[in-house]
């Protein structure tokens, strides 16, 4: 079997800019939220997905905000889609699939525990990652488990994410902090882009593993040394990006497998999409509880 672990925020962000509004009858916007479930019918209408969890990030804060003041939050980010985590729980809880709403820990969290628990059960053929966020593909493994952008049609292996990077799996969390990552809101070291970064991990593989020696690093000497004094005078810095960067495999998921398998929509999702004035979805449900 397959397991196939969602990212329900970017989902909901990515449905809040390409579906079309819509206002349910109590006049809150809801287009997001219906272009979600859309999304997830979408999804399991293969009939290689039988397994699914979906994870969000029911506030957008996490642990990860007390570690760094400039970690991403909820701040600017529009109120009509805040307002509609809630209920996009709601409507794929109602949809028959696992939810993970995350408070303390992050949606990526939740979907790095359920790799680490499930890829050990030898039942488990792949696990495919429903995401195109940059941090989960620390998560990929050889071909069992890989990342796919369902938008562009992307499946990324361990070969595609070396490929993609210039680093294994097991270097990303050095790689995103070294070279930055805006979407999660930590600069990075300066002068340490994605090239010369991937050059000397591609290497060296860790941060504490990089040599003093700029003539170690593979790069031209007046560059390597710039950029070993830019890392020596925010080494602490280089670290606690990684440490934001580096997924948590302990979040307290209760699920087994067989808890992840699609039995069909649940009779609460005719009342919310009543509620939705949505009610035409619901025929492209084929199987129920």
């Amino acid at each position: 079997m397959k397991i196939h672990l969602v990212d329900g925020t970017y989902e909901l962000f990515r449905a809040h800019f390409g579906a079309p509004p819509k206002k349910a009858f109590n006049g809150m916007e809801v287009g997001a939220t219906l272009g979600l479930l859309r999304s997830m019918m979408l999804l399991l209408n293969d009939p290689e997905v039988t397994h699914v969890a979906v994870a969000f990030d029911h506030v957008i804060e996490s642990f990860r905000n007390k570690m760094y003041k400039g970690y991403k939050s909820s701040e600017g980010v529009d109120q009509v889609i805040l307002d509609q985590f809630p209920l996009a729980e709601k409507v794929i809880s109602a949809l028959g699939l696992v939810v993970w709403p995350m408070v303390k820990f992050e949606a990526d969290d939740a979907i790095a525990t359920a790799v680490a628990k499930f890829k050990k059960v030898k039942s488990v053929e792949q696990i495919v990652i429903c995401s195109v966020d940059k941090d989960l593909t620390q998560m990929v493994d050889g071909k069992r488990v890989i990342c796919w952008d369902r938008r562009r049609e992307i499946l990324l292996d361990e070969n595609g994410v070396t490929e993609k990077f210039g680093v294994g799996p097991e270097s990303i969390p050095d790689f995103l902090a070294l070279v930055g990552d805006s979407a999660d809101g930590y600069p990075g070291i300066q002068g340490w882009g994605e090239k010369s970064t991937s050059t000397v991990l591609a290497k060296y593989k860790h941060i504490e593993l990089i040599p003093d020696d700029p003539n170690k690093l593979g790069l031209g000497p007046g560059r390597a040394t710039t950029l070993l004094e830019n890392l020596k005078n925010n080494y602490k810095d280089a670290l606690l990006f990684r440490e934001l960067s580096t997924l948590r495999t302990d979040v307290p998921l209760k699920e087994t497998v067989s808890d992840l398998k699609w039995q069909g929509a649940t009779p609460r999702l005719k009342k919310v999409c009543k509620e939705l004035g949505s009610e035409s979805i619901l025929e492209r449900i084929k199987i129920w509880r």
